[in-house]
């Protein structure tokens, strides 16, 4: 492992790795660094092919350096599918969709909850606590039952229906607030302020571990294009953790000299039911302002304070990228337009960014040629509420 530090990326300020850590000082979340220089004189990326086909296939470049504190369930290396289709019927000749609905869990989460997991393991954690939206609290219960710690989730009341099974299944201690996310972190953080060090917080950029096992479908995503970088890649952002972590993976990728300087366009997807990003990014704001009244059909997205407003801006304008809202009625209509053309049927979050995907290229801001990544962040049967079964017809015995 060459795992070296952590960062704050507002400050400056470098913490030591070796002990559990939440935000700087400054109130900004932390970033893992890693010796990358030693680590690009050791490896060598063709070699990542030997390997098992999961997330732990870049352990080098991970945070956890004992193999028995390792927690997982296979998660990782899942499919980029072509969608030849629906893409020529936007116009985008070359579009992929990265498939992370065959996850353990059924979302890209499991990534996140594995290195999170692993790391909380390996630094003597027994107990985390968390708010969700759903998917995220399913997965780290999961993960946590797995390495045999205990995890307290609170969630909102309206969070879909099956990820509150799978926290009460995997023996979670489950909470419901009758409220959003914000409501349900509040909770957690007094539990965590009450529990004297016993309970840790693993709420979303409040510790820097689920951002570097996100960070590995930027890694799959370069090495399953065979070490080439894509035109653009579009991700749904609430927390907006996969989105930074595939671009700090961007450029771990190209400090390690295993891709050129070029670095895709990042589309950050949001709902206009909550979209605190863009509306920042469209005024040329640093920080985003808390979003009111926030709903949205795409509830994974439905954050309306990011913690990492300032990573998220910043890995958008770096990369000359770009922030779109697209409303519910569209994002349904192409959710069904897409499974009925290609017979994938994605999670609403997913299909926002095929939304965004047919309005930036009728507008130009994607060109024709360009390869382009979609990211599914989770499976569309979680979420068979999105379908509308009333008009088929039933037939008598």
């Amino acid at each position: 492992m060459y795992l070296t530090h952590l960062e704050c990326p507002r400050c400056g300020r470098e913490h030591d790795a070796g002990v559990p850590q939440n935000l700087c000082g400054c109130g900004s979340p932390l970033l893992a660094r890693y010796d990358l220089a030693a680590a690009a004189r050791v490896i060598e990326p063709e070699r990542f092919g030997l390997r098992p086909a999961d997330l732990w296939r870049y352990r080098e470049l991970l945070p956890v350096a004992d193999p028995r504190c390792v927690t997982t369930l296979g998660e990782g290396w899942t499919p980029m599918l072509r969608a030849p289709a629906y893409g020529a019927d936007i116009g985008i000749d070359e579009l992929l969709v990265k498939d992370e609905g065959l996850t353990p869990t059924g979302s890209f989460k499991a990534r996140g909850a594995a290195v999170g997991v692993s790391r909380a393991r390996e630094l003597g954690v027994r107990r985390i606590a968390m708010p969700t939206n759903g998917n995220a609290g399913a997965a780290w219960a999961t993960y946590a039952t797995r390495a045999g710690l205990g995890a307290t989730i609170v969630m909102p009341l309206s969070a879909p229906t099956i990820c509150r099974r799978e926290c009460v299944a995997a023996g979670a201690d489950l909470r419901l607030v009758d409220g959003l996310i914000g409501d349900a972190g509040r909770q957690v953080a007094a539990l965590v302020a009450a529990s004297d060090g016993t309970v840790f917080d693993a709420g979303t950029l409040r510790e820097p571990y689920r951002l570097e096992g996100k960070k590995t479908m930027g890694y799959e995503i370069v090495e399953q294009l065979g070490w080439q970088v894509p035109d653009v890649i579009i991700y749904p952002t609430g927390g907006g953790v996969g989105l930074i972590g595939i671009h700090k993976a961007l450029g771990e990728l190209r400090e390690l000299g295993w891709v050129e300087d070029k670095l895709p366009r990042l589309v950050a997807v949001q709902s206009t039911g909550c979209a605190p990003i863009v509306r920042a990014f469209a005024a040329g704001d640093d920080r985003a302002r808390p979003w009111e009244n926030a709903h949205t059909v795409a509830f994974g997205i439905t954050v309306p304070a990011p913690l990492g407003d300032e990573l998220i801006l910043d890995a958008l304008r770096a990369t000359a990228g770009t922030a779109v809202a697209v409303d519910d009625a569209e994002i349904l209509t192409d959710l069904r337009d897409f499974a009925a053309r290609e017979g994938l049927l994605l999670c609403p979050e997913g299909a926002a960014c095929l939304t965004a995907a047919r309005r930036l290229r009728a507008g130009g801001w994607i060109r024709a040629g360009e390869r382009v990544v979609v990211l599914n962040t989770g499976a569309g049967v979680k979420y068979p509420e999105t379908i509308d079964v009333s008009g088929v017809p039933v037939l008598p015995r």
